[in-house]
């Protein structure tokens, strides 16, 4: 009832005097410019429009006594059948009145229908001033004396007041706000960055704090291309969920956005000041998430204020991350030695998943398969990494965390690995807790070769045979010398 209130203190005198008599009172200059309206608490750069609902023909301070008739752009309003003998009277001389109670209800409705009569351009309503709010003071200057409505693109409830000359008006309204926010898996936490693999759904929060006379509000949000919307899981006022009927959610806007959430006017009318209403929404990480340290971001805004005059919140920005590793396998302890062909497959934290891809970018985990009958293990297609020839593998789409490297086949003349090789993907976080950084990790894997087996019989038979026939050749020699030196004798 805030806004209620402050619209009575602001009317309340003024409408007791319409109410109690059209009287002339002689006085002189109405029309010589002489009013002034000033607003205090103006908040910087935002619209205030004023539009002069009636004349004031004359009027007595003293006496409290204001004669007004109707403009000629406002005629058709005072006449109209919502605002004649239900808030308004006129005499046969044309002269207009307060009709009925001055309760807050009813002042608040009135001014609420003159607002949405100056702002519908079928009625042809011409602002008689509006000035953009440099500072905490604006003021309107070089007024016909009158009955005044003020409309702000706040979007807040006007104001209605009488130049007679001056009048002060004091701005109690604040800006609406919108505060974006995304979920970090590990910890469960809402905060301005998280980080999570390629396929992975996201949460998303943005609070948007409602002021009263919320009018036009419409939360728009915008994804980078390596974010998917998905759906809006929630919208609450407070604790309480929002009738959906109260809302609606566009996923094709115009505007350029990812998707928008158009709440009814009948809603916020409903709003008080500082409302919450807080907007749960998820996306999916995709094959084209940025890899590293630039990330996904991902931004909301709130519109709000009049037709055709809306304004908007300053973006508020989350990030989403992923990372990438590399794997270097080599011989012997030379990393100079790389090794082709080697065949692994990564496994999540405590290896009941296995990883799979496609164009090194992670497109899943699967549940790690038991072996067969013959002890053989199926592999999902998609999950196994194989060296290029440079002894390389490069995969990208991980959330920071610890993962395990299985190599399932050695390369030729090396022996396969007995145990997993550990790996942790580690990211820092910004002391201002709004960006994330890391360094990314290279599993350097080295692979030995095995020694050549002598072959059955060992090497000893092999100088038998050598020396055994040495000594035949030796024997033939010894008979041969012997026969001829036989024969010379």
């Amino acid at each position: 009832m805030k806004h209620v209130k402050r619209i009575v203190g602001f009317v309340l005198a003024l409408v007791m005097v319409l109410a109690l008599s059209a009287g002339v009172f002689a006085a002189n200059g109405y029309n010589d410019n002489s009013g002034m309206i000033t607003i205090n608490n103006a908040v910087s750069g935002q619209t205030y429009t004023i539009y002069q609902i009636l004349t004031l023909e004359s009027y007595n301070e003293e006496a409290k006594a204001y004669s007004y008739k109707a403009t000629s752009e406002w005629d058709a309003f005072v006449k109209s059948a919502d605002i004649l003998d239900v808030y308004l009277s006129i005499d046969g001389s044309g002269y207009v009145t307060w009709q009925g109670e001055t309760t807050d209800s009813r002042v608040a409705a009135f001014a609420k229908l003159a607002q949405a009569y100056a702002v519908d351009s079928a009625n042809n309503v011409t602002a008689t001033k509006t000035e953009v709010a440099a500072s905490e003071t604006v003021t309107f200057t070089g007024l016909n004396l009158g009955y005044y409505l003020l409309d702000s693109s706040l979007g807040t409830l006007c104001s209605l007041d009488t130049t007679n000359p001056t009048v002060t008006i004091q701005e109690k309204n604040k800006v609406p706000t919108n505060e974006k926010t995304v979920e970090e898996d590990s910890t469960g936490a809402y905060g301005k960055v998280n980080d999570a693999d390629i396929g992975q759904t996201v949460n998303f929060k943005s609070t948007v704090t409602a002021q009263a006379g919320a009018e036009n509000y419409v939360f728009h949000d915008t994804m980078s291309s390596g974010l998917t919307y998905t759906d809006v899981t929630s919208v609450k006022l407070g604790d309480a969920d929002v009738d959906a009927k109260n809302y609606t959610v566009v996923t094709d806007p115009t505007d350029g956005c990812t998707f928008e959430i158009r709440f009814d006017q009948s809603f916020c009318n409903t709003l008080k000041a500082d409302d919450k209403i807080v907007i749960s929404y998820t996306a999916t990480v995709n094959e084209k998430a940025v890899i590293g340290n630039a990330g996904n971001p991902n931004e909301s805004k709130l519109e709000y204020g009049q037709s055709g005059k809306t304004t908007t919140t300053p973006p508020s920005t989350t990030t989403t991350y992923t990372w990438d590793m590399d794997v270097l396998k080599y011989a012997n302890l030379d990393e100079s030695k790389r090794l082709e062909n080697a065949q692994f497959v990564l496994l999540n934290k405590d290896k009941s998943k296995v990883a799979t891809f496609a164009d090194g970018k992670l497109t899943g985990w699967e549940t790690v398969p038991e072996a067969g009958t013959d002890g053989e293990i199926a592999l999902p297609a998609g999950s196994v990494l194989t060296t290029n020839a440079q002894g390389e593998i490069s995969v990208a789409g991980l959330d920071s965390d610890t993962y395990y490297l299985r190599e399932v086949q050695a390369p030729a003349g090396y022996n396969k690995l007995a145990d997993d090789v550990k790996i942790e993907i580690t990211r820092m976080i910004n002391d201002e807790k709004n960006a994330m950084t890391y360094e990314k990790y290279t599993a350097k894997v080295n692979n030995n070769s095995g020694a050549e087996l002598p072959s059955t019989g060992g090497m000893g038979t092999t100088v038998f045979y050598v020396l055994g026939s040495a000594l035949v050749l030796g024997a033939a020699v010894v008979l041969v010398t012997r026969k001829r030196m036989k024969e010379h004798n």
